[in-house]
């Protein structure tokens, strides 16, 4: 079976193409600019060898149709092609960062859930809304392969109403569906299912903390492998620092803005969003820029790395206290599996409470995975690759197989 794996944003479309046979990938890229005056596809072909071809190509790309033309016209090429025909692509998986409360599982393509995602848009007017573009362009293109979408959010539809209801009117959830909803859900899921294969134990079985750790961040805590509670919240705006979004807030910030600076909510929101984060503090998002700048003795660099970790640490002492007993935690994503200093920071001073870094293991870089805790930490610490493309095709493959 193969699946062809598609993100579409607003104005980009990435893909994966998988054979299911071998869990493998086949072909990637992603589909960049589009609606704008010059658009780019870089295209990677995988053909059984250790050794990737990448290309990329130029040219205006007006809008979501025209990207997946594109798409599929590389996909088949007889130079760096990896299949003949469409019809050889069984099922199409969607990434959908919002389902709201509609959506619990990954569900088969039709006009209810199209109609579903569309309802939830205000809740992720920047993702959505190209969600659902690509859908319909990828169902026209594909017409007799199983369309499936898979959300970001399903996974923590399993937090109980204590853990994901805010102190605000009770109308408001009624009315607008105010709450914690929580994101990263794919990727929390897919490091958590494999940490259960590393301890040899069910994940049923297993409370973890996973540490999703990159420009955007959440934590979750997982109690017998559900989702309990997590750090982001009605939006991926809430919960850690990171690279452009500020994390938690005193909300009385919104209005002091409003009032002192004379700010709009458009303005405020694009302040907390784009302009806040890592980058607010310091100028700099990218966390191997504010190393560089730190090891140059820049003072406000190493303030962001500072606030950032002790943020990071705070999520993982309360879920400590929320689970009770701890049988793994997991970082993962680009910051979690590349950096060893963030990881570091953010759980030294933990030992009283079972965790022991092993510096020397933590210091190296992961293959798929690596434990950076001593052999006697009580609480295991494992880096794990996340793999949210694969976990998409895998669900994928899984109702796809159940429908039919």
């Amino acid at each position: 079976m193969k699946i062809l794996v598609i993100n579409s944003g607003s104005s980009s479309i990435k893909y994966q193409l998988f054979d299911m046979a071998a869990r493998s990938v086949m072909a990637s890229g992603v589909v960049e600019r589009i609606g704008l005056d010059m658009g780019s596809l870089t295209h990677k072909r995988y053909p059984g060898t250790p050794d990737e071809s990448k290309s990329v190509f130029e040219q205006p790309i007006p809008d979501h149709e025209v990207g997946m033309e594109l798409v599929i016209e590389k996909l088949i090429d007889a130079n760096i092609g990896v299949i003949h025909d469409t019809s050889e692509i069984d099922g199409v998986g969607h990434r959908v960062v919002h389902g709201g409360e509609k959506f619990t599982t990954p569900m088969l393509v039709d006009d209810t859930v199209k109609k579903g995602i569309e309802e939830v848009a205000p809740l992720a007017p920047l993702h959505n809304p190209g969600h659902l573009a690509g859908i319909n362009v990828a169902q026209r293109l594909f017409p007799n392969a199983a369309h499936v979408t898979v959300f970001d959010t399903a996974f923590h539809q399993s937090i109980p109403p204590h853990a994901y209801h805010y102190a605000v009117p009770y109308e408001l959830y009624e009315e607008l569906h105010v709450r914690r909803y929580g994101f990263h859900g794919t990727s929390h899921h897919y490091v958590a299912k494999r940490a259960a294969q590393l301890l040899g134990r069910p994940l049923d079985e297993l409370n973890l903390i996973t540490v999703h750790l990159g420009n955007g961040s959440s934590i979750t805590a997982i109690k017998k492998g559900k989702s309990y509670d997590t750090s982001m919240g009605l939006t991926p705006t809430g919960g850690v620092i990171m690279g452009t979004r500020s994390g938690n807030i005193d909300p009385a910030i919104i209005g002091f803005l409003a009032r002192e600076k004379g700010m709009d909510i458009q303005q405020i929101d694009d302040l907390l969003t784009k302009k806040a984060g890592l980058q607010g503090i310091c100028g700099m998002s990218d966390m191997r820029d504010i190393h560089a700048a730190r090891e140059k003795g820049d003072v406000r660099a190493q303030l962001a790395l500072d606030m950032a970790c002790h943020r990071v640490r705070m999520y993982i002492g309360a879920y400590m206290a929320e689970l009770g007993h701890v049988d793994g935690v997991i970082f993962t994503a680009g910051i979690g599996e590349n950096d060893d200093i963030v990881r570091y920071n953010s759980i030294s001073g933990l030992e009283e409470y079972g965790i022991v870094i092993d510096a020397e293991a933590n210091a190296k870089r992961p293959d798929e995975w690596m434990r950076i805790s001593t052999d006697d930490s009580r609480i295991p610490v494992f880096v794990i690759r996340t793999n949210e493309e694969l976990e998409i095709a895998l669900q994928t493959m899984d109702l796809i197989t159940r429908k039919s």
